[in-house]
Parts: structure tokens; C-alpha cells; sequence
């Protein structure tokens, strides 16, 4: 009975040793890895470089298994650009860039943005390519050594990048001098980048036991079952990346100075004044963010002058075509970049010009015509006014006008209940002459 006894204590220490063990090591085992998933659909600006380099400390700090961007982009800044390859180069967590969905692009800056990533990784039915340096927001305009020189600049950065982690360093570099663009298939098979995948989770499947390389060393993925948090920019975020858009600016920068016009013309208003200024100083700071050409803005500028020029000096028109023209200038040299998504659209700029045009046109033909109407008040504004003699009048006598006695006296003797008409006002006296009726 006792050997029974000891035989049954030792099975069930046995068995809880057995399961103690193996719960330990079950979480470990059932433990998926969490990968943090970011979007960027937008031009690549200040805020944008911001966003994604935040978002790259968060996944570190955090212990997720990895950073997932997931890109469509038209290009956009250079600095902004290197700051996120920087940040990308020098992470400690996987990062992944993946253009998606089909029919996204990775052009200008979103290529070296993609090549820089630990894993590259595109759509079906995407592009990237067509990154000359022009394209990366460097300022228009350059001779033909110093444009040399920033192309080669681009070109040995890219390369370097490239090289890091192993991919085409040729063709990256045709994307930068000849701005060759290519389909997510011709990519793969150019070895641009690593794979072509449908959805984040066929991705994951193809990264599984990849090795790569982190500033720490190198590190096998291990990418079976992942979870992925999806992540929003937040509303400061989102707000600086809004006001990083040129079309935004221009239309900020229009109704600040609408705004300040108001309050200087009719001071006390206060509540032009107020939106005005707060609307110039935002405009004024998403400007720091793009290629501002500082002569559009001299030209904006100058457009207002002219026409409050126009109100104050009868030119016939002259200074308000030239303010019109100055304004249409002046909003073309504004945002100085050949990069489309740096620029101004024609469905912004069109109708915000017309409408600035039309509202200061209509502005001067107001003014103009107060200007041009007869004084309704004083001596001036008597003139020509109608009444009837209320005593018979000649050198002397009264008439009614507007409601008021006056003395008055005529030329010629007018009868008492003659209709006259006020020819001047001397010394508070009417000057009238009889209406024939």
C-alpha cells in the first residue's frame, strides 16, 4: 500500500511538472507577432516625415515586431524624403514599405523611400520610378553644372541605399537620371524590391524566416500568423499635413489678405481682421514647409495694392486689369516645383483667381460709383433738389424743400405754389429758379 501510495504522489508530481512546463512554454509558442500598419497617400512633406519617423519610435518603444508603411505617393520634398530614409536605415524594428493598393505609386521621393525599407514590397497593378532630382522638390531654375552636380548627388545616395540592401543599384539609378518608371512585376524581376503580394497577409506568408539587416545585426523574420494595428495620424498630424498642401496655402494666404483689406478699410470691424490675420499667419507657416517662390508672393502682393489703388485713383480700369494679371502671375510662380503634387492645381487656382478678381472688381465699381454719385447731404447735396414757394418770391421769400423751410430768393419773381428747382446755396440762402410746368 505504500509502495502504491509513493508511486501515485510521484505520477502526480510527474504530471504537474509536465504541465507546468508546457504552459510555460505555450504562450511563448501561441504568441503571434504585431506588426503596426501606417498609411501615407500623400505628398511627402515635413509632417509626413514626421508622422512616419514618430511612428518608427512607437514600434520600437512598443516591442512590435514591425512597422508596416503602407505608400502611395507623387513624390514630394528632398529633405523631408532623407529624413525618413534616414530614419528607416537606422531603425531597430523592421520596417516594411508596401505600395498598395493597386493603382498606388511610389514616384520621386516614395523610390528611395521603398528602397531604403528592410522589406520592399508592391501591389499588383502599382509603379514605382521616376525619381529625378527635380522631381524631389529641388528648386526650378538651376544652370547645367549645378544641376549636374544635384543629380549626382541623388544618384550616389540612392545607389548607397541600394547597395545597403541589396537591390538593383543600376536601375535605381535609371529611375533617378532618366526617370524610367516601372510595373510592381518588373520591379520584382529587376530585383527593385522583394515581393509582389495582394494584401498584407500574403505578404507576411512570403516574408516568413527572411533575414535582414537592422542597425543592430542582422535578424530572421519570423512572420507566421500576424497581428496588425492599424494606426491613424492624429489630429496635429493631420492638421500640418493639411496645411503642408499647396492648394490649402494659396487659398489661406488669399483670404488672409481679403481679410486684412476689410479691417483696414472699414477700421473697428475687428472680426476681418481677426480671421485675416490668423489665416495669413497659418498660410505663412505651411510656407516654410513648401518651395515658395518669394516673387509670387511679392506679385500677390502687389495685386492687393493695385487694387486699392484703383479705389482711390480713377485709372479707368487700368490698375485693376493690372492687379488681375499681377494676381494670375504671382499664383503660377507661387510654389516653384515641376513636381505636380508641389504645386498649385488648376481647380484650385482657376476659380480662387476669379473669384478674388471678381470680388475686388465689384469692390472698386462700388467705390467708384459712391465716389461718382451726387452729395446727398451739405450745400452740395441741395443742388437740384425740387420744392414749391410758399410766398411769392423774387428777392427775397420761402420755399419747402425736403420737408424744410428756407429763405430764398430768384432771378426772376416767382409766384406763391410754384414748383422750383434749388439752383445753389449761398450763406444758408436757396438760389432757386421757377419749374415750368
Amino acid at each position: 500500500m505504500l509502495r502504491k501510495i509513493v508511486c501515485a504522489v510521484a505520477a502526480t508530481a510527474a504530471l504537474l511538472t509536465v504541465v507546468m512546463l508546457s504552459g510555460q512554454d505555450l504562450p511563448a509558442a501561441e504568441k503571434a507577432p504585431v506588426f503596426d500598419v501606417i498609411t501615407v497617400n500623400s505628398a511627402i512633406t515635413p509632417p509626413v516625415a514626421e508622422y512616419i519617423l514618430q511612428s518608427i519610435a512607437e514600434a520600437e518603444k512598443s516591442g512590435a515586431a514591425g512597422l508596416v508603411i503602407r505608400l502611395d505617393t507623387p513624390g514630394g520634398l528632398d529633405l523631408a524624403m532623407r529624413d525618413i530614409a534616414k530614419g528607416i536605415l537606422n531603425a531597430s524594428v523592421p520596417v516594411i514599405v508596401y505600395v498598395a493598393p493597386s493603382g498606388a505609386r511610389a514616384a520621386s521621393a516614395g523610390l528611395i523611400i521603398t528602397v531604403s525599407a528592410h522589406i520592399a514590397a508592391m501591389s499588383p497593378g502599382t509603379n514605382i520610378g521616376a525619381a529625378h532630382p527635380v522631381g524631389l522638390g529641388i528648386g526650378a531654375g538651376m544652370d547645367k553644372t549645378m544641376s549636374r552636380k544635384v543629380e549626382n548627388d541623388a544618384v550616389a545616395y540612392v545607389r548607397g541605399i541600394a547597395n545597403k540592401r541589396a537591390r538593383n543599384e543600376d536601375w535605381v539609378e535609371r529611375g533617378v537620371r532618366k526617370s524610367e518608371s516601372i510595373a510592381a512585376e518588373e520591379a520584382l524581376r529587376l530585383k527593385v524590391i522583394d515581393f509582389v503580394a495582394t494584401d498584407l497577409k500574403v505578404l507576411m506568408k512570403q516574408m516568413d524566416g527572411r533575414e535582414i539587416s537592422l542597425a543592430e545585426g542582422k535578424k530572421i523574420l519570423k512572420t507566421k500568423g500576424a497581428v496588425f494595428n492599424e494606426k491613424v495620424m492624429g489630429a496635429r498630424q493631420k492638421i500640418l499635413s493639411a496645411l503642408s498642401d499647396p492648394n490649402i496655402a494659396y487659398i489661406l494666404l488669399l483670404i488672409g489678405l481679403a481679410g486684412l483689406y476689410f479691417e483696414f478699410s472699414n477700421p473697428g470691424a475687428i472680426l476681418p481682421g481677426v480671421i485675416g490675420g490668423i489665416a495669413l499667419i497659418t498660410a505663412f507657416f505651411a510656407m516654410q514647409t513648401l518651395p515658395v517662390n518669394y516673387a509670387g508672393i511679392a506679385l500677390i502682393l502687389f495685386a492687393i495694392i493695385l487694387f486699392v489703388a484703383e479705389i482711390k485713383v480713377i485709372s479707368h480700369g487700368i490698375l485693376a486689369i493690372g492687379g488681375v494679371v499681377s494676381l494670375v502671375i504671382g499664383s503660377l510662380m507661387l510654389f516653384q516645383s515641376p513636381d505636380p503634387s508641389m504645386r498649385i492645381s488648376w481647380g484650385v487656382l482657376i476659380p480662387a483667381v476669379t473669384i478674388t478678381s471678381l470680388f475686388f472688381i465689384v469692390v472698386i465699381t462700388i467705390a467708384v460709383k459712391a465716389q461718382l454719385r451726387k452729395p446727398q447731404g451739405g450745400k452740395e447735396g441741395m443742388a437740384g433738389e425740387e420744392g414749391r414757394a410758399v410766398t411769392d418770391l423774387f428777392t427775397e421769400g420761402k420755399v419747402l424743400i425736403r420737408g424744410e423751410y428756407w429763405n430764398a430768393f430768384s432771378d426772376k419773381a416767382i409766384e406763391k405754389g410754384s414748383r422750383v428747382r434749388v439752383i445753389r446755396v449761398e450763406n444758408l440762402i436757396l438760389k432757386v429758379e421757377l419749374i415750368e410746368e
